[in-house]
């Protein structure tokens, strides 16, 4: 059970606790009291992860060497058919000032996805880079969310080895993590191989990025927001190039020897099953009505336990007020997660036969409004877990007690054996 961005830290705003530990928990503080906990160090120290990077890991993956690259990610979950050769990326549309600056890279997360897929259909219309014979399509996926899919049509392969234009991420490997930024300007697309296909890939990255505003600042739906007083999507953020790989990683049943599915919300998430051949049970977004949602979350994910030994549950609440800075929000979304998800979920479920690991994919203090290195929480409970490293308080963790410190890629080694042990082992 992965709740996303959960980690958090103290707050002014939730009387100097964190948003987790203010939340009223009851359901999680049961099973927190009668199993065990720790916390979770998912990479390692400075390194802030993205979503995929943290669920890669705790599936039991090294997100660095295995992952295809996000925007490979978000394109498996949105059905792109990419080809050998092609290359996608992770796209936000943005908010910027007149001399570039980025104001806000989420619009105010007011854009719905319907005005994306307008604004994406006239910057696909303008076929931007067909002089440089590659075909761009940008795919709008949720909110301000979307891929950006390019496709070269004179049989010369890209390259995914360029750098981001976001300037809030930095990327290892295939792996993305969060950087700390006091000049949010958009950075110019660098090849990070001295190769052909890199420098290719990046002068067209610049090309495209340099035309797009232009249609974005003129379009009606930017025009209409205006006129709301809204803020206008008038840039587009890229981050983690991937292409597909030549060696997939390993299937999850293959490096784990058991079967699983995977029940998520977003088009990342639900490209991580598909890469790992865990069965795509795919809910999508939350929507306003965040109760119904959730119970209706519990009664899916209460079948698909009936029907898979192993199962993947993927929340994306609390991540989007951690962004914000919005603690008490964030408080709020953590108590609805445990009455209206938690509370069904577990109502006459059998603990003699089942075990539940619940943590998060990365941490995103309200305080610093981004994604940190911050250990998250960690309960396991079940069968097999003796009483006695448990706490009271969902999310409290006392160093030094209960499970300890991990790391992402342990928490299923700790799934699986169920920590046979007394209190005192």
């Amino acid at each position: 059970m992965i709740l996303d961005g959960l980690g958090d830290l103290p707050h002014p705003d939730t009387s100097g606790r964190s948003p987790i530990v203010a939340a009223r928990t009851p359901n999680l503080d049961r099973l927190s009291a009668e199993g065990a906990v720790g916390q979770v160090e998912l990479i390692g120290p400075g390194i802030a992860p993205e979503s995929d990077a943290g669920v890669l890991a705790l599936l039991g993956y090294d997100p660095a060497h295995d992952s295809p690259g996000r925007g490979v990610l978000e394109a498996l979950g949105v059905d792109i058919p990419l080809a050998p050769g092609d290359v996608a990326l992770r796209m936000n549309f943005a908010t910027a000032d007149g001399d570039g600056r980025i104001l806000d890279s989420r619009v105010g997360r007011s854009l719905t996805t319907a005005e994306a897929a307008d604004l994406s259909a006239a910057v696909n219309a303008a076929d931007l880079l067909a002089d440089q014979s590659l075909r761009s399509e940008l795919r709008p996926t949720v909110g301000h969310r979307g891929v950006l899919w390019l496709h070269p049509t004179d049989g010369r392969a890209l390259s995914p080895e360029v750098s981001n234009s976001d300037p809030f991420y930095d990327r290892i490997g295939g792996m993305g993590h969060a950087r700390d930024v006091m000049e949010p300007t958009p950075l110019a697309v660098e090849p990070l191989r001295a190769d052909p296909a890199a420098a290719r890939t990046a002068a067209a990255l610049n090309e495209w990025l340099q035309k797009v505003p232009a249609i974005l600042a003129g379009h009606r739906v930017n025009a209409r927001r205006a006129m709301r007083g809204g803020k206008i999507a008038n840039a587009v953020l890229l981050r983690h190039a991937g292409a597909l790989p030549t060696v997939p990683p390993m299937s999850f049943a293959a490096k784990h020897g058991i079967s699983g599915a995977a029940v998520t919300e977003m088009p990342v998430e639900r490209g991580i099953a598909r890469l790992l051949g865990l069965t795509d049970i795919f809910v999508g977004p939350m929507g306003p009505d965040r109760e119904t949602a959730l119970a209706e979350r519990a009664k899916i994910a209460r079948k698909t336990l009936a029907a898979y030994p192993f199962v993947y549950i993927h929340l994306k609440g609390p991540d989007e007020p951690g962004h914000d800075g919005d603690a008490r929000r964030k408080q709020e979304i953590v108590e609805a997660i445990d009455r209206s998800f938690f509370g069904p979920f577990v109502a006459g479920l059998d603990w003699t036969a089942t075990r539940m690991a619940v943590t998060a994919d990365h941490a995103t203090p309200a305080i610093l409004k981004r994604h940190s290195d911050d250990p998250v929480p960690l309960l396991l409970v079940g069968a097999g877990v003796a009483p006695g490293r448990g706490s009271p308080k969902f999310g409290e963790y006392v160093r030094g007690s209960g499970l300890g410190t991990l790391r992402g890629a342990d928490v299923l080694n700790r799934l699986w054996t169920g920590l046979q042990m007394s209190p005192s082992s």
